[in-house]
């Protein structure tokens, strides 16, 4: 499974690599920050991204939209520090799949995979 990590933290996306290697993910792609991942996502061909909101150049929830107008299926996990229920109306309404509110443990983030993948398993067939 590809996996695109989309956060200006370099430290961030190492934690979230090493949470996704030890679930046995291999095939991860990083960006750092929302018009990095737009130039990726076609060549990459992510079955999952993990997206951070607040970044410099293109933030998670306009690159979201943006990536949703492509993309409807893709799953997509905002990962966080932004926790206000309203916040979170709105990711989901951007389009994002699944949210996870930093910082998280390895167990939250490998939860929220899960039910994740479950659910765009689901609606895929």
């Amino acid at each position: 499974m590809k996996i695109l990590l989309v956060d200006d933290s370099k430290t961030m996306r190492k934690i979230q690599r090493s949470v996704l290697t030890q679930l046995g993910h291999t095939e991860i792609e990083e960006a750092c920050d929302g018009q990095d991942a737009m130039s990726k996502v076609g060549a990459f061909g992510p079955d999952l991204l993990l997206v951070d909101w607040n970044m410099p150049n293109m933030d998670g929830l306009t690159f979201v939209k943006k990536y949703r107008e492509m993309n409807k299926d893709t799953p997509i996990i905002m990962v966080t520090t932004e926790s206000e229920r309203s916040r979170v109306v709105e990711a989901i309404k951007a389009g994002v799949n699944n949210y996870v509110v930093k910082p998280f443990t390895p167990d939250v983030l490998s939860q929220r995979i899960d039910e994740t993948l479950t659910k765009a398993g689901a609606s895929a067939g």
